[in-house]
């Protein structure tokens, strides 16, 4: 009978083992994170996570997504959990994931230490630039256990960039002026990941060496830095005409001669997306 017992024990853990086993891994803001040895209920909080999950080919074990998302478009067919920053916890635990994947918050904690008091791991990555894309795709994949999904992708990744760089270095640099904003007049500084786009792309912003991510500016400094053309987020809100049409801009000798680039909206995903509109972006600058 005691040796029955202990078969039936060991059985139990033969079949039980591959579903409940874990591997503990430290996440981008330095958390230790429980996940499962193969997760598939995946939930991803961040439009960058969806489109880097899709792009290691996990897009059927993601069974919700966030609001805003626009990449790949299959994503879409998945149910939305809600916003970025107050995503609805309910509807999550209805969901049942066995993973959560997000971004470094802005403001507190509170979503991950809901998630983490209901037993949920939630994972999170932070990416900065080109370099920092690339590591959140090699930790998203280690988190969904696609490693050698995740090395490939960045090795293609990693080519694509490498040739846009090389036909460009040699060729003169426009030098432009990104508005995200007019009022009041909104740009991006050096930290900021278009600001490193535009140099790869073979260009060069006039603000990049404003330390803030995101400065605000006045029309005099624009004015000052002199750029050779605008640039522009195709299909976005601020245009031509509209810059035109505010008080100073039309002094400006970018817009008097209408010269602006049109960059893709995926260069505001810190994902695989993003190395799409960087090809785009230099064929703008160097058709």
């Amino acid at each position: 009978m005691k040796r029955l017992v202990l078969f039936l024990f060991s059985l139990i853990a033969m079949v039980a083992g591959p579903c409940f086993a874990s591997r503990t891994l430290t996440d981008e803001m330095g958390r230790r994170v429980v996940v499962p040895d193969h997760p598939h209920r995946v939930i991803c909080l961040m439009p960058t996570v969806t489109d880097t999950a899709f792009a290691l080919g996990a897009g059927d074990d993601v069974v919700a997504i966030s609001d805003y998302t626009k990449y790949p478009a299959a994503a879409l067919k998945k149910p939305s959990v809600g916003d970025l920053i107050n995503p609805s916890i309910e509807t999550i635990l209805s969901l049942h994931p066995d993973l959560v994947i997000g971004s470094q918050p802005k403001g507190p904690m509170q979503v991950t230490e809901q998630l983490e008091r209901a037993g949920i791991p939630i994972f999170l990555v932070s990416p900065h630039g080109i370099a920092g894309i690339f590591h959140s795709i090699e930790t998203i994949g280690t988190a969904l256990n696609r490693t050698p999904q995740a090395e490939a992708l960045i090795e293609s990744l990693q080519q694509r960039v490498d040739a846009v760089r090389a036909r460009t270095k040699s060729l003169p640099a426009p030098r432009v002026f990104m508005p995200i904003w007019y009022d009041p007049i909104t740009t991006i500084g050096r930290n900021a990941f278009i600001t490193e786009m535009i140099a790869a792309a073979g260009g060069r912003s006039v603000t990049d060496d404003l330390s803030t991510e995101w400065p605000q500016i006045s029309m005099e400094v624009v004015l000052e830095r002199a750029p050779d053309a605008l640039l522009l987020v195709r299909g976005g809100k601020t245009t031509l005409q509209v810059l035109q049409d505010r008080p100073g801009w039309s002094s400006m000798t970018a817009i008097k001669l209408h010269r602006a680039y049109y960059v893709d909206d995926r260069i505001n995903f810190a994902s695989p997306v993003a190395i799409d509109a960087l090809e785009d972006l230099a064929k703008q600058f160097h058709p």
